[in-house]
């Protein structure tokens, strides 16, 4: 399938999506949710208990690569080594204010049904703990069960970047990388599914169209819904 758009004054052009997928892998945060306010909120709170005061703008370039480099990054940069503490009481914090602070995308459950409806494994594939991935998801009242695999962060040794997670969806649903998709709003996801060699959509949540220029996704889309027009 040829598709040729622009968005943001970035040009995609002449790009092919191989329709021959099989499985359809979403990444959570900044794709179902909107989680990013939340954890950098309890992430600060959290440090500030370390005795780090950090800005919410440091952690930005460690979006979507786990809580161990989104917190562990920051606290290096302010000369403390990164200790699993820290991510414990982020993730106590987190679960206590979750459930009024979180945003669901509007139309991800409906999504996630029409995208099982329509034949493809659906799995959910995210650097987060399973602890954040439980809370969120029950804020959004998506059962586990919704997909047919699910890796999270503290399953696999090398997080994003690395295309670990992705590639362990893959073996648990017996489908070959190439026929897997992965919709992702991090560039570090869109470097993973690369790794990965499978098939990538960058959602515009997380970064701009400009930031993924030189990772050439296949496909850039406003919003997570938005996949739907082509699957």
């Amino acid at each position: 399938m040829s598709i040729s758009l622009c968005i943001d004054g970035y040009n995609l052009n002449n790009y092919t999506l191989s329709m021959n997928i099989k499985a359809v892998i979403f990444d959570m945060d900044g794709v179902i949710v909107d989680s990013e306010k939340v954890i950098t909120k309890a992430c600060l709170l959290a440090l500030s208990e370390f005795g780090i005061k950090a800005l919410e703008s440091d952690f930005k370039p460690f979006t979507g690569m786990g809580e161990n480099a989104f917190i562990g990054g920051v606290a290096n940069k302010y000369g403390h080594p990164f200790d699993l503490a820290m991510k414990k009481r982020a993730y106590e914090i987190y679960v206590d204010i979750v459930e009024e602070e979180l945003i669901v995308y509007e139309g991800i459950s409906h999504l996630i049904s029409e995208v099982k409806n329509k034949g493809y494994k659906v799995c959910l594939a995210s650097s987060a703990d399973l602890i954040k991935v439980k809370a969120n998801l029950q804020v959004a009242s998506i059962p586990l069960n919704s997909f047919d695999a699910l890796v999270c962060g503290d399953m696999v040794k090398n997080k994003k970047p690395a295309p670990d997670i992705f590639l362990l969806v893959a073996n648990q649903v017996n489908i070959s990388p190439i026929n897997c998709l992965v919709i992702e709003d991090a560039l570090s996801g869109i470097k993973a599914a690369k790794a990965a060699n499978m098939k990538s959509v960058a959602v515009l949540t997380s970064f701009d169209a400009n930031s993924f220029a030189t990772l050439h996704p296949d496909f850039i889309v406003k919003n997570t819904i938005d996949i739907l027009e082509f699957l």
